[in-house]
């Protein structure tokens, strides 16, 4: 017979669990007699008052950290159909490869000589990596995302400084990119030069045409694109890149459309950054560190951030390489190799036909969800879409003063994540939605049946979604305040500090 669990105890933060003396865990050899930290460290780095900390059992401390973490929203709680960032389940048996004793404990200054089981696991994933993307040689150094697409520009800075010429001083972006694209540019030291999407939501070919010279470095593009869709004219635009002696840099935020069917490099591509979290299935944010690998064409090669790894076939082993036309290093040591060791692992599980299997089933899942939801939600760009695809919410607030971030807090009472809101910019009211191959049939049309019920409740009564959420650990946040007085450090009531 099950009990109902003692009532917790009401607190903001572990300092209302604090009590003076009470402690989680002794140092040993703190019994009277031993030595104190005044004994031992130097007097001008020893506080002068006692910091302010909490004091709670090891009990306390579990609890506390135990009701943060079921608070929180996660993919192992539920649906995360948030765009553009591909929110998936990322396998157990991942963490458990990692964990092996011969990768984590492994010294990233360990001798060559002595690892070689991770080299050969590093220098099989690029293998791996250099057959999906199309590309001849990548490096795992780049720790996330952002990082990979600076080491690529970087990399397209050094091919084009050591080619001569006249100097690039230009890097086109489409309208809709991501964010981190235009900042990526100005911090390799180049001007954006933003390229207007058109009717169709795709990059307009003689709009590139007309838009390159000998001073753009070249154009910055993901295909899919950042509202689904696949840039039909991917070669002409390649073309058009090339004729000007540009690079084309794909950007890997929706490579998990496409892996194991076509290959950026096919398309024309010279440089990609792969997003391992998106795409390979490793923890994804506060789950990381993240991992961006970029891989590059034959001619870029020459410039990736050293060492790699190579191989000797005729003694068998493995060696760091060096690179003399190396841009240097973007990381302290070899990258985040946990990273690695998990992409790795989802790569030989699913093998080509799996992968292949899962970007068919990202598209499916995608589409399935736009059917349940058009004619009550307006497309932004009706059609077919690949793995993801984005609504508006003109017509709720035109009709019934709801926004976007209405239906996405309503959202959250109806126990889904809301799907990214107000991106990409071209869409007004704009919500973008990612399911991912990972969820069910069932999981779909729970989450389209819970939109179809906030459609109607904003015609019904639009307070409650004015109101959502009502069913979360805290309410509505006022944003605007939040950002303007911003606190990032907890007060007492009595000291202010």
């Amino acid at each position: 017979m099950s009990q109902n669990p003692s009532p917790a105890i009401e607190e903001s933060s572990i300092y209302d669990l604090s009590v003076p003396g009470r402690r989680a865990s002794t140092v040993p050899g703190a019994e009277a007699g031993a030595p104190s930290a005044a004994d031992v460290l130097p007097a001008g780095i020893l506080r002068t008052d006692a910091p302010h900390l909490p004091e709670v059992s090891e009990l306390d401390l579990v609890r506390h950290y135990t009701n943060l973490s079921r608070k929180n929203w996660s993919i192992e709680v539920g649906a995360y159909p948030l765009g553009s960032c591909t929110m998936k389940y990322n396998p157990k048996i991942h963490e458990q490869a990692a964990g092996l004793p011969g990768f984590s404990r492994l010294h990233p200054w360990q001798p060559a000589e002595h690892a070689q089981g991770s080299l050969a696991l590093i220098w099989e994933m690029e293998q791996m990596l250099v057959e999906l993307t199309g590309m001849a040689r990548a490096s795992f150094q780049p720790a996330a995302g952002a990082a990979g697409e600076l080491t690529g520009l970087l990399i397209v800075r050094a091919y084009h400084k050591a080619q001569g010429g006249p100097v690039r001083d230009t890097v086109l972006i489409p309208d809709s990119s991501h964010g981190t694209n235009p900042a990526t540019v100005r911090l390799a030291g180049y001007k954006v030069r933003q390229i207007p999407t058109d009717d169709r939501g795709l990059v307009d070919i003689e709009t590139v045409r007309s838009a390159m010279d000998e001073n753009v470095a070249g154009l910055m593009l993901t295909n899919p694109n950042t509202l689904g869709l696949f840039e039909r004219e991917i070669e002409e635009i390649a073309k058009a890149v090339h004729s000007k002696g540009g690079l084309l840099y794909y950007d890997g935020a929706n490579l998990n459309a496409i892996v194991g069917i076509v290959r950026p490099g096919d398309m024309g591509f010279d440089v990609v950054h792969i997003n391992m979290h998106k795409t390979f299935t490793t923890p994804h944010g506060g789950g990381g560190p993240g991992s961006g690998p970029v891989a590059v064409s034959s001619r870029l090669a020459p410039f990736l951030p050293g060492p790699i790894p190579g191989f000797d076939e005729s003694t068998g082993k493995y060696f760091w390489d060096e690179l003399p036309q190396s841009i240097g290093r973007v990381h302290g040591y070899y990258g985040n190799f946990g990273m690695v060791v998990r992409a790795y692992t989802y790569l030989v599980s699913l093998g080509a036909d799996g992968l292949h299997l899962l970007s068919e089933r990202a598209v499916l899942n995608a589409n399935y969800l736009r059917t349940r939801l058009e004619g009550v939600y307006q497309i932004a760009h009706p059609g077919l879409c690949m793995h993801e695809f984005v609504v508006t919410a003109k017509k709720f607030r035109k009709e019934h003063g709801i926004r976007a971030m209405d239906i996405a807090k309503r959202l959250i009472d109806k126990g889904f994540h809301p799907p990214t809101v107000y991106f990409p910019l071209v869409v007004e009211e704009a919500m973008m939605i990612e399911p991912t191959e990972t969820e069910s049939k069932q999981t779909l049309d729970a989450l389209a049946d819970a939109f179809l019920e906030i459609a109607a409740e904003a015609a019904s009564d639009p307070g409650v979604l004015h109101d959502a959420p009502v069913r979360s650990p805290v309410g509505r946040l006022d944003e605007a305040r939040a950002v303007r007085q911003l606190q990032t450090r907890w007060k007492t009531a009595d000291s202010g500090s």
